[in-house]
């Protein structure tokens, strides 16, 4: 049985779930307006240009967790996937995930995304397995704290080799979805890398190296 390895924000969503709930808690007032705004802004840039620092950003995304009550927070996160993640749902990734459905594939999506937001849009897209960040939990709630190693760059193969040693899994006829050049280290694992929406580095890579580029917004 393949596996059907899906990067989430901008591959299957058109739009970045991590920015989103930012502007999403701005918007609710939540956090300290224009202040977390502009962090939000300034780490999304570092990500697409490559030089996100990844623990300074989760400790500032993790943040608002371990400031707010868990059922509060949850409530919260229920309004802004129906909200605004929904919407950015690509019909064509539901159908590429019908395929390798159909097809007996396994299908897993991996996210630098933690599970507090990634999960229930997991869940809706009726994807069962999710590797993404964790934020540590402490007695039922969230410390700001990152469990584990970030499902990020490297830490995607990393992740991903643990979980396939733990269900004694290989990549074997394996595809990777995904829109960025930070996904490089995976995509260089699988069988079957394929560039979604590419950004400008990723492109450029796939092009020299004869990976197939697919658009899922048509």
């Amino acid at each position: 049985m393949a596996l059907a390895i899906f990067d989430l924000d901008n591959t299957l969503i058109a739009g970045d779930s991590d920015h989103l709930w930012g502007e999403f808690l701005v918007a609710r007032g939540l956090v300290d307006g224009a202040r977390y705004a502009d962090a939000n802004d300034r780490f999304y840039a570092q990500y697409r240009n490559g030089t996100l620092d990844i623990d300074a950003f989760l400790r500032f995304a993790l943040s608002p967790l371990r400031a707010h009550p868990r059922a509060q927070l949850e409530a919260l996160r229920e309004c802004f996937v129906a909200e605004v993640i929904a919407p950015l749902m690509l019909p064509a990734a539901r159908e590429l995930i019908a395929a390798h459905r159909a097809a007996g594939d396994t299908l897993l999506i991996i996210t630098a995304t933690n599970t507090f937001v990634g999960a229930p849009i997991a869940a809706r897209f009726g994807i069962p397995h999710l590797i993404a960040t964790e934020p540590e939990l402490v007695d039922g709630r969230y410390t700001g704290e990152v469990a584990g190693i970030p499902a990020f760059r490297e830490g995607k193969v990393r992740r991903l080799e643990a979980w396939l040693a733990e269900r004694g899994g290989t990549l074997t006829g394996s595809s990777f979805y995904t829109d960025s050049h930070n996904d490089l280290p995976l995509l260089g694992r699988v069988d079957r890398p394929v560039a979604v929406d590419p950004d400008d580095t990723l492109r450029e890579v796939a092009t020299e190296r004869g990976w197939p580029i697919v658009s899922l917004r048509g």
